[in-house]
């Protein structure tokens, strides 16, 4: 694993750095920021005057049309940037809108994947996408609305009507899971379930990327349903990987054999590896953590090669397709969030040579031949490179990172602007247009591109400022930073995990430390002669707080066992600091 120190720009790439003027005290950045900035609202404005309500905008008949199911998808996928950019009135607005105008009760097929996040393979279908998209997109917004000044009913976050919404799309997916392997069907009907003839060959993303919302969703809502079917889904899928550590790329879910036995990081599979770090991250869960480094593993032992990563088969580890494909750039971020940033830094800078020598990153890249694979040439303004680019320069500061920003801005402006948006690039050769602006344009693109020149952001927030806020189970932290990016690059608060939890566990453990305080508050020296001459203290004989004494006791016992304390913050240690009823306990104290 490599160091975390940041890399030095020349012992990568033997050339004097271009934009030495691109440090952040020039105040270059800021001016991209606002470039950036006008990019969104050049294309969401095209798409409120000349698509809206339909899902997409079409930028060259300045029209629109449905793709994945009529939920007006753009603006859901746009929300949080809003707030990212600062804009709270359109925030608020579009919160109304979609609370009055979006219905999951339709006869349309849904890609499961892309419901919950969104697929980047078209053709599998829109299961997923409703998935990490809407619910997902759902999720986000409702944790944001508080910030946003939305008025929030009492009981938030542990309710809302975004929140109902989340839960009424994610209700609607969960037919698909029900399949002898527990991993889901690639599709869903909305209203009627799985189609009597649904096929049961899903790719491994389909499968692998529900983690982050569904956990958030049980935690929320108290429903484990959520979190437990994506956990199964995740298991199956481990289970299944080859004698030497690989999955491969579609596999059918009712007998569980794998169909496409191609193994790589790209299409089809890439999710998945991400839902398991950013699932172990946000869950602060060491066995998804573990589960991810050993793909890793092998991963490294048989498809990488000179910093590229190829596909091979997943039994044998032969190659079978030297590419790398448009998608796969999204790993050196992944990389990054476990540490190696050598290896990150490396990767991440063939695939910029790619981009520079194309204006963009073809879907597919012969990597011996150097050149784009036939019928493969496109660039549907896709953000993967960018978002790998917003994580290491988190991570290093490296200018390097800035320079691929101004690049990936000015390349689209020239070559994808029109009148009504941003086109798809057809063709990176002759820079032909599509007419399609898919809405992860700008619900990743535009936005990682904008959090790469805007380090002050509330979304990089280092835990400095933090809101509490008193919930039906308490009172818990939100806004203290460390936000998890859904592949759809919606942002989940991980403290908000911890904010609806109906554990009686929880209560018993704060009820012996609120006991333990006030004994020590009345009786220090007494304690201190006390636990010195007779072992470890018990609590004082009094009133007991409502709970059942027996149940209690084996709580108490049961929770003595766990490794991992049920009041831990992933942000701090637990004896650092610790807020109980407005009282701040110390190290000291």
């Amino acid at each position: 694993m490599g160091s975390a120190d940041p890399v030095p720009f020349l012992s990568l790439h033997p050339r004097t750095p271009i934009l030495t003027c691109l440090d952040p005290a020039t105040g270059l950045p800021a001016e991209i920021r606002e470039r950036v900035k006008a990019m969104f609202y050049h294309a969401y404005d095209s798409y409120l005057e000349n698509a809206f309500p339909y899902d997409e905008l079409r930028p060259l008949t300045c029209d629109g049309h449905d793709t994945w199911g009529s939920f007006s998808l753009t603006l859901i996928d746009a929300l949080d940037t809003l707030l990212i950019l600062g804009n709270v009135s359109e925030f608020q607005r579009v919160v109304e809108v979609l609370q009055d105008n979006v219905d999951f009760d339709i006869d349309v097929n849904a890609s499961v994947f892309e419901t919950n996040i969104r697929d980047p393979s078209f053709m599998e279908g829109s299961f997923i996408r409703l998935h990490t998209l809407v619910v997902g997109g759902l999720l986000s917004a409702h944790l944001l609305s508080k910030k946003a000044g939305v008025e929030v009913e009492a009981g938030w976050p542990c309710s809302g009507p975004l929140l109902r919404m989340a839960e009424e799309a994610a209700r609607k997916l969960l037919p698909a899971f029900q399949t002898p392997t527990g991993m889901p069907y690639g599709t869903v009907n909305l209203l009627h379930g799985v189609n009597p003839g649904e096929t049961p060959v899903t790719c491994t993303a389909g499968i692998g990327t529900f983690i982050v919302e569904f956990a958030t969703l049980s935690s929320l809502t108290g429903d484990p349903v959520f979190e437990e079917v994506a956990r199964v889904a995740l298991m199956r899928l481990w289970e299944s990987r080859s004698d030497i550590g690989l999955v491969g790329n579609h596999i059918d879910v009712l007998t569980g054999k794998w169909v496409a036995q191609d193994a790589g990081i790209g299409a089809g599979v890439d999710s998945y590896f991400e839902y398991l770090v950013k699932g172990a991250i946000l869950l602060q869960d060491k066995k998804l953590m573990a589960m991810f480094l050993e793909y890793n593993k092998a991963i490294r032992n048989y498809t990488h090669f000179d910093d590229w990563y190829l596909w091979v088969q997943m039994y044998k580890g032969t190659v079978s397709m030297p590419v790398f494909q448009s998608l796969e750039a999204y790993w050196p971020g992944l990389q990054s969030l476990i540490g190696d940033i050598d290896n990150a830094m490396r990767t991440f800078l063939n695939y910029y040579t790619v981009w520079k020598q194309f204006g963009g990153l073809p879907e597919f890249y012969n990597i011996p031949q150097g050149y784009t694979v036939e019928k493969r040439e496109g660039y549907p303004l896709r953000p993967e490179l960018i978002e790998s680019a917003m994580y290491l320069y988190r991570a290093t500061g490296d200018p390097t990172l800035l320079e691929l920003g101004r690049d990936a801005v000015e390349s689209i402006e020239k070559i994808s602007k029109v009148e009504c948006g941003f086109a798809t690039i057809k063709d990176l050769r002759d820079h032909k247009l599509d007419n399609r602006m898919e809405s992860f344009f700008l619900a990743e693109t535009v936005k990682y591109l904008y959090l790469l020149f805007d380090p002050t952001n509330f979304i990089h927030n280092n835990g400095s400022t933090f809101d509490a806020v008193i919930t039906p189970y308490g009172e818990c932290i939100l806004g203290a930073g460390g936000y998890i990016f859904n592949t759809e690059a919606h942002p989940i608060d991980p403290a908000a995990l911890h904010c609806c939890r109906r554990l009686k566990e929880e209560q018993w453990e704060v009820e012996d430390l609120m006991r333990e305080f006030y004994s020590l508050k009345r009786n220090r020296s007494r304690f201190q002669k006390k636990t010195m001459s007779s072992g470890p203290w018990e609590p004082p004989a009094g009133p007991e707080p409502p709970s059942s004494p027996e149940n209690h006791d084996q709580a108490r016992e049961k929770s003595a066992k766990q490794k991992i304390p049920l009041l831990s913050c992933p942000s701090q240690p637990f004896t650092s600091k610790l807020a109980l009823l407005g009282q701040v306990f110390l190290d000291s104290s």
